[in-house]
């Protein structure tokens, strides 16, 4: 017999009737857990834990399902900013004020995510997306260009050429995205002998290092770059190191920065 509780659980907390049935949940389960408060009716056809998420408790009493950036999100991607509106998979062709619609027969798989999120978002966020899938699910990338090889899909194919398998975060892939499109030549996952991986090498003369916190709480991690820091410059790799912050939200003073580093590299050689 199934266990309602972690049924719900696999559900992310909510549930439609359905779906509770089809995993084996009888009607007596449900009513016994609904009567000792362990669930809860939240909607008609929809049950919840305690505490369950409020913006997927109104998504799938629509009734829908999280698409797009918001089943990204709900899937443990990487997303660079959450949307102003919830985007969510209806079998119909209806709209609902407030949410961002999108047709679809079936729950959204993790490529169907991909996908949707490649065609809806902007470049860089619908990149940073599609490399987290690869990169944290291990979504194929060969399953995505196959996905993509209609004729109207030239600008989400030339989107997945610039995923890289090795990307170790979403602000490293932020950093290499900013960094190409400003024309500079970018290398991931440099090996750095007695460092280990170099997170980019800018124009095979500047190492950049990404510090999603900008600086480390325990003295392990604290002592650990540090070292690595100082391996870099033994090995006369200059090396820039950029928060998240920068990248976000000054896009434009991290390509200076870099342009000067460059521009200094070149006049001392």
């Amino acid at each position: 017999m199934a266990n309602i509780i972690e049924v719900l659980s696999k559900y992310d907390g909510v549930a439609r009737a359905k779906y509770l049935a089809a995993a084996g949940v009888s009607d007596f389960q449900l009513k016994s857990a609904m009567a000792a408060g362990t669930v809860s009716r939240v909607a008609r056809g929809v049950y919840a834990l305690p505490g369950a998420d409020a913006q997927l408790i109104s998504i799938r009493s629509l009734p829908a399902e999280p698409a797009c950036i918001t089943a990204a999100h709900y899937g443990g991607l990487w997303v660079l900013k959450s949307p102003a509106q919830p985007h969510v998979a209806l079998t119909h062709s209806r709209s609902y004020q407030g949410f961002v619609c999108h047709r679809a027969s079936t729950p959204p798989t993790l490529l169907d995510t991909v996908v949707q999120c490649l065609r809806c978002l902007p470049e860089l966020d619908g990149l940073i997306v599609a490399e987290s899938a690869v990169v944290v699910k291990g979504l194929q990338l060969a399953s995505l260009r196959r996905r993509l090889d209609g004729r109207n899909d030239a600008r989400e194919r030339r989107i997945v050429s610039g995923i890289v398998p090795q990307s170790q975060s979403l602000i490293e892939c932020l950093a290499r995205f900013l960094l190409r499109r400003a024309g500079f030549h970018v290398e991931s996952q440099v090996n750095v002998p007695g460092m280990g991986h170099l997170d980019l090498m800018v124009d095979g003369r500047l190492g950049i290092e990404t510090d999603g916190a900008g600086f480390h709480m325990d003295r392990t991690s604290f002592e650990e770059d540090r070292r690595r820091w100082n391996v870099t410059t033994r090995r006369g790799i200059p090396t820039l190191v950029v928060s998240y912050q920068l990248l976000k939200d000054h896009p434009e003073e991290f390509i200076t920065m870099v342009r000067e580093a460059l521009n200094t590299l070149s006049a001392a050689a």
